[in-house]
């Protein structure tokens, strides 16, 4: 009876090791979509949506590269004045928590960040006479995020994250903290 528990063990921690193999493959590919609340969880802060290609290391870690749109509203008076920006980013992200079976993985990383920023559509005048101060302008920094991924199936992946995003040249606001959920496609 030994036997067959031992036999029946060994085959098992073949076949999980066999199905863990699946996931977080050295050159693997994804492509991620995101969206979320920026500065707070309400939409009146203002909202982000990004795309990202990901491409995973022999470490189980990965480089991603994507592009990110970020609107933030401002109040002044009745009105809502829009400061947009439009970024890209190239990061790597370390793994460091995952489960026995693999379908839940947790991953930090530190991205490089440059794009363009518009305040109002770059129209000065507002309607009451007031004119806006702060001008367009050239973004360049970084961001460090925290993410968390669950596995529905081999190929497609929840998202969670939260970023902190440091970009230097933007008149308004250089700091903003992005809350996001998205959805993953492992495309191989």
């Amino acid at each position: 009876m030994k036997r067959y528990i031992i036999i029946i063990c060994a085959v098992w921690c073949i076949v999980v090791q066999d199905s863990l193999a699946q996931r977080y493959l050295p050159g693997q590919r994804g492509l991620q979509f995101t969206a979320g609340a920026v500065n707070g969880l309400g939409p009146k802060e203002g909202f982000h949506a990004g795309m990202a290609f990901s491409v995973y290391t022999k470490n189980a870690d990965r480089w991603v590269f994507g592009a990110e749109y970020l609107e933030k509203r401002h109040a002044y008076k009745a009105l809502h004045i829009p400061q947009s920006q439009f970024t890209v980013d190239m990061g790597y992200y370390l793994k460091f928590l995952s489960d026995v079976r693999k379908t839940f993985f947790a991953s930090a990383g530190a991205s490089a960040m440059a794009g363009y920023e518009a305040v109002n559509w770059n129209e000065r005048l507002l309607p009451d006479g007031a004119t806006v101060n702060h001008s367009d302008a050239f973004l360049y920094g970084g961001a460090l995020t925290l993410e968390m991924e669950v596995y529905l199936t081999d190929r497609i992946v929840l998202l969670a994250n939260i970023r902190e995003r440091l970009l230097a040249g933007s008149s308004v606001g250089k700091l903003n903290t992005l809350f996001g959920v998205g959805i993953k496609y492992i495309i191989h």
